[in-house]
């Protein structure tokens, strides 16, 4: 009998200083595409599509399904969402939490990319420290949590080839966990992720196994180095 197995998705780049960030790009579009025809070629067929309730996580499945060929109906979970940047940035710098208070500062920026990742990373550090957990609406050991759950439910889940379209933070999570890394470091994993890179778990009696981390096969196969993009 054949493995089961998880590939865990990355959505597609989003539209990073838009006034709808969840929104995909147009480049997270042509990703999604291309990893739909990528997917097709190498004969992959699931038997269960999971997406996170984000609109890029949506979209990103619907975008890639298309190219495959691939008319699935997709099970929604909870726990395949990502953290709530806005929150976490407005709690680590309240003077951001305003109406265009944070695209304002970035423009200001020599690198707005790098800019957020710096502020993004420093808001996380606050989150996951524990000291504030009264101020967040979500703590970091109930996200953590909600995404053990959410692997728990794909595990249980008779099918036995599983597509999950989710975010970074999830998939550092997942990761982090199946590698025994602290978990203070977790999104030490997410930074690298590239947007619909491909995470593989192996599922069997005992839990799942990491087979492959922050893969891109079909960016590289496309030729086509701008579509290769963290943010």
């Amino acid at each position: 009998m054949s493995a089961r197995s998880l590939l865990l998705i990355r959505h597609g780049q989003a539209s990073f200083g838009a006034d709808d960030y969840d929104r995909l790009s147009p480049v997270g579009e042509e990703q999604s595409r291309q990893l739909g025809s990528w997917l097709a070629a190498c004969g992959s067929t699931p038997d269960l599509i999971a997406i996170g309730p984000r609109e890029r996580h949506r979209r990103t499945a619907e975008l890639c399904l298309e190219a495959a060929g691939i008319d699935l109906a997709p099970l929604m979970l909870d726990g395949l969402d990502e953290v709530d940047h806005h929150e976490l940035l407005a709690r680590h710098r309240p003077d951001l939490e305003g109406p265009g208070a944070l695209r304002a500062e970035l423009k200001q920026a020599p690198d707005p990319h790098r800019a957020f990742q710096r502020l993004f990373a420093d808001a996380v550090a606050r989150w996951v420290d524990g000291a504030h957990d009264s101020e967040y609406q979500l703590t970091w050991p109930s996200f953590r949590s909600n995404v053990m759950a959410a692997l728990q439910t794909l595990t249980e889940h008779s099918a036995r080839t599983i597509w999950a379209f989710t975010s970074g933070g999830p998939i550092a999570v997942l990761t982090n966990a199946l590698i025994g890394a602290p978990v203070a470091q977790t999104f030490k994993l997410s930074w690298p992720l590239v947007n619909t890179g491909l995470t593989r778990l192996r599922l069997g009696q005992r839990g799942a196994t990491l087979i492959t981390y922050n893969a891109w096969p079909h960016l590289e196969h496309a030729n086509e180095h701008h579509l290769v993009t963290l943010r």
